[in-house]
């Protein structure tokens, strides 16, 4: 990173409201980062995700988000069967012992963030939060998307919309543009299978557009849940009066299987296939002819 990128993040490092008197950054917890992505919203990105998420939904790819705690896990296939074993990650000689999730300053997360810098420029690439549920984390994430946006940095966030309107609206204020999932439309189902408070997500999103704030809808397309024609209709009425352009449809897949083996977790959608082109098709062309431009798979 150059001189002159270091300083622009040291110069300022705390966002106003998030000033500490204890001398120490703020921290954030998160448990990947994707670089160069091309997906998650434009050009080449980069993706945190940050660990902890309120939900339950059985088809979720990242298990390894939902809790908010740093956890070790054991990789069968590297483990020597040392004896004793000393389960110490740094100790492990073939790190088949792992942590999931770390915690990062502000500072060391701005600059791995900005070794990319160049992508995002030339690209019209950006940093995107995701999870997990960002808005597990508001405080810290508003910090950081305020200085990735100070320092021109196009940002955008993934999520699912359910936190108290004030977390969200000041975490929206600087972004570039949300993606926003719209899961099981019915309010019992989405409480009692997801964890869901499907109003409050309502009344987020019309609070959100209401703002102005740029507003990509995404409809995880899961067998059994959401993929019908019934719960897309739903949508579809839902989103009218809000005269968006596009709408992403995320369909199931099952290239999360194996983390729940390894959290040592039953997964709920074991043997159901990922979801064809001929079950998704009926899906776009509502979506197509309410006016949508339909993008799958985000």
């Amino acid at each position: 990173m150059t001189s002159s990128v270091v300083q622009r993040i040291n110069c300022s490092l705390i966002a106003p409201g998030f000033t500490r008197t204890d001398g120490m950054l703020p921290q954030g917890r998160i448990f990947n980062m994707q670089r160069y992505s091309l997906n998650d919203g434009q050009g080449i990105r980069s993706v945190v995700f940050f660990k902890g998420c309120p939900h339950t939904c059985p088809w979720c790819a990242n298990p390894e988000s939902m809790s908010a705690s740093i956890h070790t896990v054991r990789r069968e296939a590297k483990c020597l069967h040392c004896q004793p074993c000393l389960n110490d990650v740094v100790e492990c000689p073939s790190g088949a012992l792992e942590h999931i999730g770390q915690n990062v300053t502000l500072e060391t997360l701005l600059q791995q963030l900005l070794q990319d810098e160049v992508f995002y420029r030339t690209s019209g690439g950006g940093v995107t939060l995701s999870g997990g549920e960002v808005l597990m984390q508001a405080g810290f994430a508003t910090a950081l998307l305020a200085h990735l946006q100070a320092l021109g940095i196009n940002t955008a966030i993934e999520t699912a919309g359910d936190a108290p309107l004030r977390s969200l609206m000041a975490l929206a204020a600087h972004c570039d543009q949300v993606l926003f999932d719209l899961k099981i439309m019915d309010a019992s189902q989405a409480k009692r299978l997801l964890n869901i408070n499907q109003p409050r997500v309502l009344a987020n999103f019309a609070a959100l557009s209401a703002a102005g704030v740029a507003l990509i809808p995404r409809l995880p397309l899961i067998p059994h849940y959401t993929l019908h024609k019934e719960n897309m209709a739903q949508i579809l009425a839902f989103l009218a009066p809000f005269a968006l352009k596009e709408i992403h449809l995320l369909p199931f897949h099952q290239y999360g299987e194996a983390k729940y083996a390894l959290l040592g977790r039953d997964y709920a959608m074991r043997g159901v296939a990922p979801a064809s082109e001929q079950q998704i098709a009926p899906l776009r062309a509502m979506a197509e002819a309410a006016g949508y431009h339909v993008i799958v798979g985000g």
